[in-house]
C-alpha cells in the first residue's frame, strides 16, 4: 500500500467515523454501532470505498487485545472478592444457561457441529459491554439494583471471553482431526504462563518504578505499549491465543500503584484501535444477505433476543434476586449480542469452525441485535413508567463570598495545588 493510498484509506475511515459515529449517539444508538454503521457504508456492500477488508482488519486486531489488557488491569483480586457473589453468581448461571440453550438449537436446530455450536453458544451468549455501560451511564442507572448486577454479568462475560478465544483454536484443531498437542508443547505453554506471572510480579513493578523516576510521559506510554505487546509476543510463538496473554498482563499489573497511569496511558490508542476494529467488521456485513435472505437474518435476530431474554428475567429474579421490573429492564439490556461475539467468530471462521457465509449471517444478525437494543430498553422502560434518574435532592449552595479553595484529600493533585499557591491563614482548607 502505496503513501497516497494509505492516506486516502485514513482519511476515509476518520470522515466516516466523524460523521457517523456522532449522529449514531445523537439517537442514542450508541459508539459502537456507530462505528459499525461507519464500517458498512464505506465496505464493498455499500460505496465501495474501501475493499481490501483484511488487512485492516488485521491491523485493527490490536484494539482486542488492548481491550484485554484494559479488562485485566480492572480485576484486582479485592475487586472480585467484593463482587465474588453477583460475579461469580449471577455471570456465571447466565453465561451456562444461555449459552448450553443457544448451543444445543445449533446442534439440533440447524444441524451445526457440536464444535462450531459450542463456540456459537458462547459468542451469542456475550452481551455488549460498551452498550451496557453506556447506556447505564446516559440513564444514570449505574449505581441502581439492576445496574449493579449488569455490571457483575458484563465483568463475567468478558472473563467468560478469555476461555473461549483459548478454545478455538483448540477445538478448531479437534475438527480438522489435527494430532493432539504433544507433551513439550503443553510443558512449553505452562512455562511461559508461569514466567510471565514471575517476570510481572518481579520485574514490572521495579520497571515502572525506574520509568515513573524519569517523569516523561511518552516513556511511561511506550512502557506501557511495551508489557502489552512484548506478552502477547511471547503468547503466541507458544502457541497460546495473543489475546489470552495481553488479559494475563493486564491481571499482573491490577493490584500495582501504577495501574491508573497505565489505564490513562493505553486509552487513547485502545479507543481508536477498537473503534478500527468496530468499522472493520462492518465492512464485512454483507447487506445483500438482508435482501436476499431477511427471513433467515430477522429470525435470528428474534430468535437470539427471545431465548436470552426469556433465560435472563427468571435469572435475574432467583439467582439476581431483583425484582419483576427490573429483572425485565435487564433482560432488555443484555437480550442483544456484543462485540466480543465478532472476535470470536473470526476466529471460528479462521480456524474451520464456521464457513464465510455463516459468519456472515451472523454477524449480520449479532448487528442488527445490538442496534435494536437501545430500543428495548426504551420500551421496557415505557411500559414500566421509568424515566432517567434525576438528583434526589437540589445542588448544595457553595458560598462564595469570602475567596477560599476547599481541597478534598491530599494526593498529588492536591499538593500540586498548594505547591503552585502561597497559601495564607484561612485561605485553604485541607481535608485529610
Amino acid at each position: 500500500m502505496g503513501n497516497h493510498e494509505f492516506l486516502q484509506t485514513a482519511l476515509i475511515f476518520l470522515l466516516a467515523a466523524v460523521l457517523v459515529v456522532p449522529l449514531a449517539k445523537r439517537f442514542k444508538l450508541g459508539a459502537v454501532l456507530g462505528f459499525l454503521l461507519a464500517g458498512v457504508v464505506i465496505g464493498p456492500s455499500a460505496l465501495g470505498l474501501i475493499h481490501d477488508t483484511e488487512r485492516v482488519s488485521r491491523i485493527s486486531e490490536f484494539g482486542v487485545v488492548l481491550m484485554l489488557f484494559v479488562i485485566g488491569l480492572e480485576l484486582s483480586p479485592r475487586r472480585l472478592w467484593v463482587m465474588r457473589r453477583m460475579v461469580f453468581g449471577t455471570g456465571l448461571a447466565q453465561v451456562l444457561v444461555c449459552g448450553v440453550a443457544i448451543g444445543a438449537i445449533a446442534v439440533y436446530g440447524l444441524g451445526l457441529s457440536t464444535h462450531a455450536a459450542i463456540i456459537i453458544g458462547g459468542a451469542l451468549a456475550l452481551s455488549s459491554t460498551a452498550f451496557g455501560l453506556q447506556i447505564l451511564a446516559e440513564r444514570k442507572e449505574a449505581g441502581s439494583a439492576y445496574g449493579r448486577q449488569t455490571f457483575a454479568i458484563l465483568l463475567f462475560q468478558d472473563l467468560a471471553a478469555i476461555p473461549l478465544i483459548a478454545a478455538v483454536p483448540l477445538l478448531g484443531s479437534a475438527a480438522g482431526e489435527a494430532a493432539a498437542p504433544g507433551l513439550d508443547s503443553v510443558v512449553r505453554v505452562v512455562g511461559v504462563i508461569v514466567a510471565v506471572f514471575v517476570g510481572g510480579r518481579y520485574l514490572l513493578r521495579p520497571l515502572f518504578r525506574t520509568v515513573a523516576k524519569a517523569n516523561i510521559p511518552e516513556v511511561s506510554t511506550a512502557t506501557a505499549l511495551l508489557v502489552v505487546m512484548g506478552v502477547a509476543w511471547l503468547m503466541e510463538i507458544s502457541g497460546i491465543s495473543v489475546t489470552l496473554g495481553a488479559f494475563l498482563a493486564g491481571v499482573l499489573l491490577a493490584d500495582s500503584e501504577y495501574r491508573h497511569e497505565l489505564e490513562s496511558n493505553i486509552e487513547p490508542f485502545k479507543g481508536l484501535l477498537l473503534g478500527l476494529f468496530f468499522v472493520s467488521v462492518g465492512m464485512s456485513v454483507d447487506l445483500s444477505l438482508l435482501l436476499a435472505r431477511p427471513t433467515l437474518v430477522l429470525g435470528l435476530v428474534v430468535g437470539l433476543l427471545a431465548v436470552k431474554g426469556l433465560l435472563l428475567w427468571p435469572l435475574g429474579r432467583t439467582v439476581g434476586r431483583l425484582s419483576g421490573s427490573d429483572a425485565l429492564r435487564l433482560a432488555a439490556l443484555m437480550a442483544g449480542g456484543g462485540e466480543f461475539a465478532f472476535v470470536l467468530l473470526d476466529l471460528a471462521r479462521q480456524h474451520g469452525l464456521l464457513d464465510a457465509a455463516q459468519r456472515n449471517v451472523l454477524v449480520l444478525a449479532i448487528s442488527v441485535s445490538m442496534a435494536v437494543t437501545p430500543l428495548l430498553v426504551l420500551g421496557a422502560a415505557k411500559a414500566l413508567n421509568v424515566k432517567p434518574r434525576t438528583p434526589s435532592r437540589e445542588y448544595d449552595t457553595i458560598e462564595d463570598e469570602t475567596p477560599r479553595v476547599i481541597i478534598a484529600g491530599f494526593g498529588r493533585v492536591g499538593q500540586a495545588a498548594l505547591a503552585r499557591h502561597d497559601p495564607r491563614p484561612g485561605q485553604f482548607d485541607v481535608g485529610q
